[in-house]
């Protein structure tokens, strides 16, 4: 293994796979819904830019997350990147 590829990848670690989830846990309830479904949908799935791209919706307050997720803003600043808008689009269907 070339030693670029020590990097450790966000589903390789149970630790960081379980702070993830405890993070989408929000005070919307709509919020928590989506995130959770979407998770236990697709958490084992994810890319490393997945995972960063929900990470930084985390960063978010509960109602600004909630007008992304119901598609009545879109990013901006710190989170307009093209992983969180494709996460995004994955969490609107969800």
């Amino acid at each position: 293994m070339s030693e670029f590829m020590t990097a450790e990848r966000h589903q390789d670690d149970p630790a960081k796979r379980a702070r993830l989830r405890w993070r989408a846990r929000r005070g919307l309830l709509e919020n928590d819904l989506i995130l959770t479904r979407y998770l236990d949908a697709h958490e084992a799935q994810m890319s490393d830019d997945e995972v960063d791209a929900f990470s930084r919706l985390m960063d978010l307050t509960d109602n600004d997350l909630m007008d992304l997720l119901l598609a009545r803003k879109e990013p901006e600043a710190a989170v307009d990147l093209p992983q969180v808008h494709a996460l995004l689009k994955k969490l609107r269907t969800a």
